[in-house]
């Protein structure tokens, strides 16, 4: 498959203080991450709150800054214009990414007219075509966001990032928001949406059943890092990293008897991060050499860096 988006060894890092004591601290939000986005796939970007999922989603909009390494769309680095008209991002919080003041139909032109030479009068039309491609009438165009349902306003936000036709949309926690009845709507939207138009999506969640549902391949995350990838059905199936064998036995479902794999421990401080393998702190098969040793990424569409696999 043609790759899209190509991420190369990726850093990025934050400087602060702790609150207490005013100490100077690094955060290591993501370490080294080398991913690459297939064309026409829905990639799905696992991992537990705080492991830099939106972090690195918003690294690859251009919209963090990064330490080093680098994001390509179609050979195009990021923050060029040629890339910003081609990715759009969909946020986990609908209300918040859309503007109160303004109407609908204000919100959804502003994209054309910043980016397009178009006319009033075609901006209209298309902004019209993109809000029924969502599942809403034309007549909410003339509505303020504040007058919809939390489901309604990711359709909107989802008709905006439709606006400039985009290659890939980043979708970040794009149903966790809402209602479990209204999730699956949106879900089945965007499944709709990337085989009309043959989208390429990252979809960034921690909703397993969402994953298995929607995603083509699945990269897992932890710490910064990305442990495993592989195509879901081979992810579900044969997990191979034990955070991810812990991930998939935590999601609950009505045929699975209580939960296999329970982590001991919280997940460390991207402030501290442990030596060697950044799981062993809490991995159930811990070795002497994983404590100071960094494992090294093997396989080829069923990746996995571990040293039960090294």
């Amino acid at each position: 498959m043609d790759t899209l988006v190509k991420i190369n060894d990726l850093y990025i890092e934050y400087n602060g203080s702790n609150g207490i004591l005013s100490k100077k601290q690094t955060i290591h939000a993501v370490n080294g991450v080398t991913l690459d986005i297939y064309q026409g796939e829905i990639l799905a970007l696992a991992g537990e709150s705080g492991c830099g999922k939106s972090t690195l989603a918003k690294a690859i909009l251009n919209l963090e800054p990064i330490k080093s390494g680098s994001v390509t769309f179609n050979n195009i680095p990021e923050g060029k214009n040629e890339f910003r008209k081609h990715a759009q991002m969909v946020f986990q919080n609908p209300y918040a990414s859309l503007n109160p003041k303004m109407k609908i139909m204000e919100i959804l032109k502003e994209p054309l007219e910043i980016n397009t030479d178009f006319s009033n009068q075609k901006i209209e039309q298309i902004v019209k075509e993109k809000i029924k491609l969502a599942g809403l009438d034309e007549d909410c165009l003339y509505n303020y966001p504040h007058e919809f349902s939390g489901g309604q306003r990711q359709r909107i936000a989802i008709a905006r990032a439709l606006m400039l036709n985009p290659e890939f949309i980043l979708a970040d926690e794009p149903v966790s928001a809402l209602d479990v009845s209204i999730q699956a709507q949106v879900i089945n939207l965007i499944k709709e949406l990337k085989e009309k138009f043959k989208l390429t999506f990252l979809l960034i969640t921690h909703d397993i059943s969402v994953i298995e549902y929607l995603a083509d391949r699945v990269a897992v995350m932890y710490l910064g890092e990305i442990v495993e990838t592989g195509k879901t059905s081979d992810i579900f199936s044969n997990p191979l990293h034990p955070y991810t064998k812990a991930l998939l036995s935590s999601a609950p479902r009505l045929n699975k008897k209580g939960r296999k794999i329970i982590l001991k421990g919280d997940l460390p401080s991207p402030a501290n991060l442990p030596q060697g393998c950044k799981f062993h702190t809490r991995c159930p098969y811990v070795m002497e050499k994983c404590k100071n040793n960094v494992p090294a990424t093997c396989g080829s569409s069923h990746t996995v860096k571990c040293f039960l696999y090294n």
